[in-house]
């Protein structure tokens, strides 16, 4: 219980809304990162399966971040994130067919994507100090999914 509490009282409104486009924009991206993972992930012993599960772990637990953020806030996600579902699941589900290597490659593209938005909503918006920790966090492990998925490309290309 001491972990939770209900934020945004005496914000100026201007700032919350910022805080409320930012959280709602990180959780349904996060959804589409899980569901592309969840997509890509084939039913083998395989080393990259392994890390796929992993990464989708990650990922599943920064949408609940989010969505304890949300609610924190007494707000709920955006009514579009399912559009993000499908998006996830087309990108995961394509570039498995296409084969490892474009899952690859869908994979570095979109934590590339995902690290230039989190430090652009890190820089333009006044988080509060525990909001601020998360999502630097989170920032943090889509990094390594990116050097994560340009080493395990380098090492397709041998």
């Amino acid at each position: 219980m001491d972990e939770f509490r209900m934020r945004g009282e005496g914000m100026p409104l201007g700032r919350l809304r910022k805080i409320k486009k930012g959280l709602r924009k990180l959780h349904t991206l996060e959804l589409m990162a899980q569901t592309i993972y969840k997509c890509q992930i084939v039913g083998d012993d395989s080393e990259l399966n392994r890390y796929l599960i992993v990464a989708m772990c990650n990922e599943m637990t920064h949408y609940q971040d989010f969505q304890v953020k949300l609610c924190e806030y007494g707000w709920r996600p955006s009514c579009l994130r399912w559009m993000y579902w499908i998006v996830g699941f087309f990108f995961g589900f394509f570039s498995k067919i296409f084969g490892t290597k474009m899952m690859l490659r869908t994979g570095i593209w979109t934590e590339t994507l995902a690290v230039k938005g989190y430090g652009e909503l890190l820089e333009k918006i006044d988080w509060d100090d525990e909001t601020r920790k998360i999502i630097e966090g989170n920032w943090s492990d889509e990094k390594g999914h990116v050097a994560q998925w340009k080493n395990f490309l380098q090492a397709y290309k041998r």
